[in-house]
């Protein structure tokens, strides 16, 4: 068959690669941009939030992207309760998927593309369809990450749509009031509308097991304890997520693929190592390629490994942290180091959870009674402590 040609191919249509379109084609369009997605739509059923401080340059591209934003968020534990006053923004895949159909010619979003064959100047299809391209970056995700270790976020969310109003203001971002299973648990509640909240059950557990119709049960006792009756279900979404907590950064890059291949989202690492939080290193990112002169074969590999690495070294803070929440911590007393973090400034709160923690930060975070036992501490900082999970199983 005939090899049609794109400047670049962008392999999955989720979160990563979705920014990297969007990003290319409002600030290069002069690019043959094309993304390959295995799934009907692009994103698949999704929520990605973020806090508004955490995108500092162009935010007026995320716009259509918002569904839902709010002036302040909610925390709820069981000594603490607390109201936060950043403003927090939510993306769904369908808007998602609908941008990209707006920013992209038909012939250059295929969805239903199962790619069979990656070269870095090459894509195939099981269809038998093949596509040249200057640049080939790899964004369809990772089952697991190898050579590295730490634990998992997972979790079962419901788009729930009650009969009656369900009386949030704002965002619950953790409500960890509920009771403690597998790890540090907590629920996440956002009210999209009078009668509709986006309810998920969440986990920092050791194991990948992710048991769904437990979760549906939990989210389901949870919404009758907020006297949320005869709710029904317009979409549910599942996920199991790394928390990064130690690693060998260039063994676990020579071995997810070709080094003539570009890659991007959990496929290059670049998530937060505690929050397992991904959109705002996706979007900077994303920004990143779309300041670039060129992308080629040659020189993708070398951008996406740079980008990765510096955001590997910027990373060792939090996951010195994460090594104390699952090294030191025992799993249903993890909340306690969650609960103390969220007495701390709100300043300090924006910086770490966009990635920016100055040094002062990290001291403050570190200062006084430590919320687990000082010798687990000590221990799991000196690689003693309670053994690491290796994330190269498939999660």
């Amino acid at each position: 068959m005939s090899a049609p040609s794109t400047d670049i191919a962008i392999l999955g249509g989720g979160l990563a690669g979705g920014l990297i379109a969007l990003a290319l084609r409002a600030r290069r369009p002069d690019w043959r941009v094309t993304v390959f997605e295995q799934g009907a739509r692009c994103g698949g059923d999704h929520v990605w939030s973020f806090f508004a401080s955490d995108i500092t340059d162009g935010a007026d591209l995320l716009e259509p992207l918002i569904a839902a934003r709010w002036p302040d968020y909610e925390v709820r534990f069981p000594e603490r309760r607390r109201v936060l006053k950043t403003p927090y923004r939510s993306i769904t895949s369908e808007r998602l998927d609908a941008a990209l159909r707006a920013a992209l010619p038909a012939e250059r979003l295929l969805t239903g593309a199962v790619v069979t064959e990656v070269q870095p100047r090459k894509v195939t299809l099981a269809d038998g369809r093949s596509f040249t391209a200057g640049a080939v970056i790899d964004a369809r995700g990772a089952a697991g990450l190898p050579h590295l270790a730490g634990g998992w976020q997972k979790f079962v969310g419901q788009m729930l749509r009650l009969p009656a109003p369900h009386g949030l203001s704002r965002p619950i971002v953790m409500d960890a009031t509920v009771a403690q299973h597998d790890g540090y648990r907590f629920v996440y509640a956002l009210p999209f509308s009078a009668t509709e909240v986006f309810v998920e059950d969440t986990y920092y557990a050791d194991g990948p097991q992710l048991d769904v119709p437990t979760l549906r049960t939990r989210i389901a006792n949870y919404a009758a304890a907020q006297g949320w009756h005869g709710a029904t279900v317009d979409y549910e979404e599942t996920g199991v997520l790394p928390v990064i907590a130690a690693g060998d950064f260039e063994a676990f890059w020579n071995t997810m693929g070709s080094s003539g291949i570009g890659r991007a989202g959990a496929r290059a690492g670049l998530v937060h190592p505690l929050t397992s939080y991904s959109l705002p290193i996706a979007w900077q990112f994303a920004l990143h390629l779309s300041s670039l002169d060129t992308l080629s074969a040659e020189t993708i590999g070398p951008v996406c490994h740079a980008w990765a690495r510096e955001h590997w070294r910027r990373g060792r803070f939090y996951r010195m942290l994460t090594r104390m929440l699952y090294g030191a911590a025992v799993p249903d007393q993890r909340y306690k180091v969650l609960q103390r973090f969220y007495g701390l400034s709100e300043p300090l709160i924006e910086r770490f959870y966009a990635g920016r923690s100055t040094t002062a930060d990290t001291l403050r975070i570190l200062a006084g009674k430590p919320p687990v036992p000082l010798g687990a501490a000590m221990a799991s900082l000196a690689g003693k402590g309670r053994p690491l999970a290796p994330l190269g199983a498939t999660t």
